[in-house]
């Protein structure tokens, strides 16, 4: 990688990525691993790439870093997804309008709920019984 980059920081459930944004080729490598070979579901890497995609941006210009951390795979795709969207405002602020209104700049706040005393769960109650 080069040595001027652009950073952003996203976060989903537990998840937490760190993504590095720099002019170059078009690698993308997440923990040290190829795009494709990290986020194998069908689906995750469109997501991923989405802000490329709204924005208009050559995905081939790019070299893209990442280090993600905890929560599963859905909390990791999204919190790369956000990660990459706040790196293009910062390599190119011109694009916050574009990413705004297409929704990849604004945190997802769902986490799961907590389990509450008296139920089986978050919120399943046990069976009513009348006798």
């Amino acid at each position: 990688m080069s040595e001027r980059y652009f950073e952003g920081i996203g976060r989903r459930k537990e998840s937490s990525a760190r993504v590095r944004l720099s002019p170059g080729s078009g690698k993308f490598i997440v923990n040290e691993k190829e795009l494709a070979a990290y986020f194998t579901r069908h689906g995750d890497t469109n997501t991923i790439l989405a802000p490329f995609a709204a924005s208009g941006e050559k995905q081939a210009s790019y070299d893209v870093s990442v280090l993600v951390k905890g929560g599963g795979v859905t909390g990791q795709t999204d919190s790369v997804m956000l990660g990459l969207a706040r790196a293009l405002i910062k390599f190119n602020p011109d694009l916050q309008p574009v990413l705004r209104k297409g929704g990849y700049l604004t945190r997802n706040p769902l986490v799961k709920e907590r389990k509450k005393p008296g139920l089986k769960g978050a919120r399943k109650a046990p069976t009513y019984t009348k006798r």
